[in-house]
């Protein structure tokens, strides 16, 4: 099974976890401090919210494409490449405390986009704090990874 998978960046997390549990009649599949996604079936959809700042709007964080197996994440890298995009791979990256294979392209305005799969449970938001400029949880370069911010935790920088 493959899903969209909408990441915001929200201020209120409490109250977006009510919003949203309202508005697609589901609890959270997961929630951590400063954390929460919901597994929409449907419409199918993976929805992660990661608690911003206090008072900052709602904002985009990254956009992605759940799918089921890490053999699936190969063929979307070889596609990628393939179709002259450049890539950033992350292999057994504990993010959004569950540990994953992915592959990270950014689109014409800078919007992240992130095929992954989820291959067990984590206990940490990312595996460390990404230093200014690193792409998701201080790995890969920030032109292929999220532009926006790190998702995963660690600082959030914005250009």
């Amino acid at each position: 099974m493959s899903r969209v998978q909408l990441a915001l960046n929200v201020a209120d997390l409490a109250a977006s976890v009510e919003f949203y549990s309202r508005l697609f009649g589901v609890e959270p599949a997961k929630r951590r401090p400063g954390y929460a996604n919901f597994a929409i079936v449907e419409p199918p959809l993976k929805l992660v919210l990661i608690e911003g700042e206090a008072g900052q709007e709602t904002r985009l964080d990254h956009l992605g494409v759940e799918v089921a197996s890490t053999e699936l994440v190969t063929a979307a890298t070889d596609r990628l490449k393939a179709a002259g995009l450049a890539t950033s791979e992350e292999n057994d990256t504990s993010c959004c405390y569950a540990l994953q294979d992915k592959v990270w392209v950014t689109g014409p305005g800078k919007e992240p986009w992130e095929v992954y799969v989820v291959k067990a449970d984590a206990d940490r938001m990312g595996k460390s704090p990404a230093p200014a400029g690193d792409a998701c949880c201080g790995s890969g370069p920030a032109a292929a990874g999220p532009a926006a911010g790190c998702a995963c935790g660690g600082d959030r920088q914005r250009p």
